[in-house]
Parts: structure tokens; sequence; C-alpha cells
């Protein structure tokens, strides 16, 4: 069994959640068809994880499709950049990284979102190797993606734990070899730390 020396962490549901749910930030803005729209946008959304595409000529056209009379913008800003961080969450990171691990960050974004969570939240100074779709080319649940992050963190596959939310992106990092746990925020931390303890990974 190889040593887990590095844990790779998705972002949204495992270190951030957007404040009041995804459809439920968006109820006053678009009311009772906020889970139709959204659906339809995150659809739309999907090929653009893995290039510099903007999202909101995308998001615009679906408000148009749906006679919204809601500037995309202002609906970007109220669904997808109302992050809130899970403090334990960013406590465990900073524990591995103290007991000697590698921390880096491994997320699906659209060019605009990334560049929002570079700026206001503090990734950037937490992990040490940050890796965005939208950099990458790539998006998860493509092997690719796992592949690429292995080589810029300069670890074989074998060495890196993954966490996230989502079972196809998990699938996909264990098909090129990594360690991978299944995990949301709503599950809690003691479930995680039991987890990791399983993978002969804890934090100082």
């Amino acid at each position: 069994m190889t040593t887990i020396r590095h844990v790779l962490f998705d972002a949204d549901g495992v270190l951030q959640e957007i404040r009041d749910g995804f459809y439920a930030s968006a109820a006053p803005m678009l009311g009772e068809r906020a889970p139709e729209i959204l659906t339809l946008a995150s659809t739309y959304e999907r090929p653009l994880l893995g290039g510099d595409d903007d999202f909101l000529p995308v998001l615009a056209e679906v408000l148009r499709q749906y006679d919204v009379d809601v500037p995309a913008a202002d609906l970007f800003a109220a669904v997808w950049l109302n992050i809130a961080t899970s403090q334990a969450s960013l406590d465990l990171v900073s524990g591995l990284r103290d007991a000697g691990y590698g921390v880096h960050l491994g997320t699906n974004q659209v060019r605009r979102r990334a560049e929002y969570m570079r700026a206001a939240l503090p990734y950037d100074e937490l992990f040490d190797v940050k890796l965005y779709s939208c950099d990458l080319g790539v998006a998860k649940p493509d092997a690719a993606f796992f592949q690429k992050a292995a080589t810029r963190i300069g670890a074989e596959p074998a060495e890196i734990l993954f966490i996230d939310d989502h079972s196809p992106n998990v699938t996909g990092a264990r098909s090129t070899g990594m360690a991978a746990v299944d995990w949301r925020i709503s599950h809690g931390h003691d479930v995680l730390l039991e987890r990791l303890a399983e993978h002969g990974v804890a934090p100082a």
C-alpha cells in the first residue's frame, strides 16, 4: 500500500457552500422557477468548465428563454458568488499541512468564478497547488483532470488522496490510481476524519 503524501480537496460541498443553498439563493429573483432555470443554466455551464469562455452571456440567454428580466450579472453574484466557506474544513486543511502533507485544491470552475475565488477566498495562501478546471483545460470527472493534477503536484497518483462530494468525480480519480473519498460537509467532519484515517492520513 502506497503511503499518502498529498491530499487534494474539491471546493464546492467540501470546503464551501452556497449560502442558503443553490436554488433558495435564486428564489428572490426567479421565484418558483429557480430550480428549473438553474438546472438548465448548470447544463450550459458544463462545457465552459475547461476553458476561458465567459458564462455570463450563456446565463443571460437562459434568462431570455424564460423571459426573466433579471441581469445575468446580478443572478451570478446572488448565486454563484454567494459562497460561505466551512471553517472546520479550512482548519482540517491547515492541520494536514502542519502534519507534513501537501494540501491542494482541485475544483471545476468557469473562469469568472475561479477569478472571484482567488480574490475573495483564502485558498491561495491555504493550498500548495491550486488546480482549477478552467486552467487545466479539462474538468472532472475526466481522468485527464486527475492525471494533470498529479503532474502539477509532482507526485504519483497513488500518493494522492482526493476528497469530493460528487461520486463520478471520485470514480474518475480512482481510475487514475488515486485514493478517493466521497464526502460532503453535511456528512460531518468526524466522518471525514474517519475516512482519512482509513487511508493512514491524520491532521496534526
